[in-house]
């Protein structure tokens, strides 16, 4: 019964993603309820027949009320079958409506609307650009993710299980009060314009303290997750009470939003507390005025009595849903600020996948700012032919790393174009293109995954085998072996901690090294590859770094000229532009800034010169 409930609804259900999603925050909220249209209705119908039959039983028990005045064996003559049929509702037919209600309710909405919203935010996030996630913080991005699903499903929560009922509820119990005595009908209907009144007081103000107050934490989780993130930092310098200051600047901040919204309650809290002694005085009063001057009887005096009880019991329940849901609103629209963003960086409508035959790249006055005056590259023009090995040198900020930003097509160049075999990459799919390249950072990042499913993450289809093979190319099989980690599993099983802070520098490199070794693109990228390698290590591995770009087009950027001497071709970038380009011995006989920076070297670094960060 239960799995027929939570089968209603396929939250990965196939569907159309959205580039520019709704900004709005309804329209936004009914893209993710499309699924769920049928459904949504079954659960209104169903809350409706709750408070139907909850108002049906206190007009039941008025009824009672009304017939216990005469003889107890005419009265189970007249009425037997009546109270055996009424027994009979209330023991199985009532519960048959309540389930149904909650079945619809708990088990086919609630686990499946917010994992529709949460599967498809993530989606939606991950195919924003590495601009994009470089302009916020990754904690608060995954706070948005996380706490946007349940609030929304919170928010549907309310509406059928609170919302639809009391509005049924309370036109049930005019109808009731109405049968009796139509004059019954005006202390309830004055109470319901004042409840009114209060609920859109605290709904105005209610759904932007939400907001802020969400908001406030999203600030708090981003600080937090900084700090953990760049704990080497931290203990290394030595700033835990300056992280700590730091957090609780935020932390303050999200109380005393916190405390802003909680006022707010209170003052509802008091407020509902007297119009509810309104209520109560109102109608049970009237009720039995009616009751004295022979207007009512005593049945419906009891049943009204009964009905304002419970109207009394409820409505605090019911402004706490009401603020809930609008709360929880406020928490949705805080999330849309990372959720509902467009996606910028799109492949063009016509994308094809890219094939390559030769690897030629080349570059046409390619010119890329970062929005600035400054900065990036400048009107390049470059043509790589297939399987050339170019080394790219110059000062830190000379533009080096935009254009391999650019090749990869993290971003789209301001002016100009690349193309690969004669391919612009603008008309491709992003995801064929950088299938074609591997990359090795000076900065490998791992996955807090295992070992075997960062090198697999290379080519996921490799065997066991061929994984291995890439591994002892990169010389990481020996050390792989003897890891473990503190859940017991080891060697290629164990887990390398979030971006592999369990392994060593030159660990992490060996490892992603492996990864591109199996990926075994035709196009390779070598950013500082062996930065992080000791001498003995490097010296191991020059020959496997060789070997793999034989048959490649390679662009390696280096400060350790010697590793880049024996290329093909060497690039000298400064200030956006490639100012020398030949081999290594042909720039030396210039006398140029290559030269420059050979003779400078120390230890076989470049002199950074440190500029502005590209």
């Amino acid at each position: 019964m239960f799995r027929h409930f939570e089968n209603l609804v396929d939250p990965y259900e196939d569907y159309a993603p959205e580039d520019r999603p709704p900004t709005r925050l309804f329209p936004f909220l009914m893209g993710y309820a499309r699924p769920f249209r049928r459904v949504f209705v079954w659960a209104a119908l169903l809350s409706i027949a709750v408070a139907a039959v909850e108002i049906g039983l206190i007009r039941a028990m008025g009824w009672v009320v009304d017939i216990l005045g005469g003889d107890p064996a005419q009265v189970w003559a007249d009425h037997g079958w009546a109270l055996i049929g009424l027994a009979v509702f209330v023991l199985l037919l009532r519960p048959a409506i309540q389930a149904l209600d909650v079945l619809v309710l708990n088990n086919a909405i609630m686990p499946n609307f917010g994992t529709l919203i949460r599967w498809r935010s993530h989606a939606h996030v991950l195919r924003q650009s590495v601009g994009w996630f470089e302009n916020d913080f990754a904690g608060r991005i995954a706070n948005r993710i996380m706490q946007t699903p349940p609030a929304a499903g919170e928010a549907v929560f309310q509406v059928f299980d609170a919302i639809t009922f009391s509005l049924a509820y309370v036109i049930g119990a005019l109808i009731l009060l109405g049968e009796a005595d139509p004059r019954l009908m005006l202390p309830l209907a004055a109470w319901f314009a004042l409840y009114c009144l209060l609920m859109r007081w605290t709904i105005r103000r209610i759904g932007p303290a939400s907001k802020a107050a969400s908001d406030a934490r999203s600030f708090v989780t981003g600080r937090v997750v900084d700090s953990y993130t760049n704990i080497h930092s931290v203990k290394m310098f030595a700033h835990h009470d300056r992280e700590l200051a730091y957090a609780g600047e935020a932390i303050e901040k999200a109380r005393v939003t916190f405390q802003a919204e909680m006022r707010l309650f209170t003052i509802m809290d008091v407020a509902l507390v007297v119009l509810n002694g309104l209520l109560v005085v109102g109608v049970v009063g009237w009720a039995l005025a009616l009751w004295m001057q022979g207007a009512a009887s005593v049945g419906a005096v009891a049943a009204a009595t009964a009905l304002t009880l419970r109207l009394n019991s409820m409505t605090g329940w019911i402004m706490w849903a009401l603020t809930t849901f609008f709360r929880q609103l406020g928490v949705v629209s805080e999330g849309m600020e990372t959720i509902a963003q467009p996606i910028e960086l799109l492949d063009a409508p016509d994308a094809r996948p890219l094939e390559m035959d030769r690897g030629e790249i080349r570059l046409e006055h390619l010119s890329h700012h970062y929005g600035r005056e400054s900065g990036g590259l400048d009107a390049i023009d470059l043509t790589i032919a297939p399987g050339e090995k170019v080394g790219l040198v110059g000062r830190s900020g000379a533009g080096k790393s935009t254009l391999v930003k650019l090749l990869l097509r993290f971003y789209d160049a301001e002016t100009g174009r690349i193309l690969i075999d004669g391919l612009d990459i603008a008309g491709v799919t992003q995801e064929s293109l950088r299938r074609q390249i591997g990359m090795v950072q000076q900065d490998s990042a791992l996955l807090h995954r295992s070992v075997r499913d960062n090198i697999l993450y290379g080519r996921p289809e490799a065997s066991e085998a061929q994984m291995i093979e890439a591994a002892k190319q990169a010389q990481a099989h020996d050390f792989i072996l003897g890891l473990a980690d503190p859940q017991g599993r080891t060697g290629y099983d164990a887990h390398v901690g979030e971006r592999g802070v369990k392994l060593s520098g030159g660990q992490r490199q060996r490892v992603a090294l492996a990864r591109v070794i199996l990926k075994d693109a035709p196009i390779l990228l070598l950013d500082e590859a062996t930065s992080a390698l000791d001498s003995e290590v490097e010296a191991a591995i020059q020959d496997t770094l060789y070997g793999m770009m034989e048959g490649k087009t390679v662009i390696a950027i280096a400060h350790r000229l010697s590793t880049i001497a024996h290329m093909d071709r060497i690039l000298v970038m400064d200030e956006g532009r490639i100012v020398e380009q030949g081999s290594h011995d042909a720039l030396l006989a210039q006398g140029g800034l290559y030269a420059g920076f050979w003779a400078r070297q120390s230890g076989g670094f470049l002199d950074p010169d440190t500029r502005a960060a590209e």
